[in-house]
């Protein structure tokens, strides 16, 4: 079968053609940027997930510590109120011991080093040691001018303090 085609027909069917490839080249051109678009806001896409992850783990670290903190500083308010009534305490209990006693010198009983109470001799101080369960032997006395040990590292300690003007 032989088909005859007309010149200004088959000139259109060309150029029609030509505007299609023409159509389809660009088409194809702005897929592959379409495309390359896609793979960089999926590049970006990934890298903020790891960048949130990473800020979760840091904010999850952030609120650890902040507890920790809050918990040592709770710890070391309770302390310093601690540290504030033994000294009220102390003091007093040195009123107390001026006023019954009228003596020199006061004896002041500590346990681990902590106040615990103040005597007006060193024979009521080591009663009332024993009383909480200190041993009835083993006390020893200081040289003068020898060092101490550390507080903590003695369970009793009876130690004399002078009491007003007294030296």
């Amino acid at each position: 079968m032989i088909c005859i085609v007309r010149t200004r027909t088959l000139r259109a069917l060309r150029s029609d053609l030509a505007d299609a490839e023409a159509r389809a080249a660009a088409a194809r051109t702005d897929a592959d940027q379409h495309q390359q678009a896609a793979e960089m806001a999926n590049d970006a896409a990934i890298r903020a997930e790891l960048a949130i992850e990473e800020l979760h783990e840091r904010l999850a670290r952030a609120h650890a510590d902040t507890g920790r903190v809050e918990g040592e500083l709770e710890a070391l308010r309770a302390q310093s109120l601690l540290d504030t009534e033994d000294r009220a305490a102390l003091r007093m209990l040195l009123r107390t011991a001026r006023k019954q006693a009228r003596a020199d010198r006061v004896y002041v009983l500590f346990h681990r080093g902590v106040l615990h109470s103040v005597h007006a001799s060193l024979e009521a101080a080591e009663g009332a040691a024993e009383a909480e369960g200190a041993p009835r032997e083993g006390w020893t006395t200081h040289a003068p001018g020898a060092a101490m040990p550390p507080a903590a590292e003695v369970t009793w300690r009876v130690q004399p303090l002078p009491l007003g003007g007294a030296r």
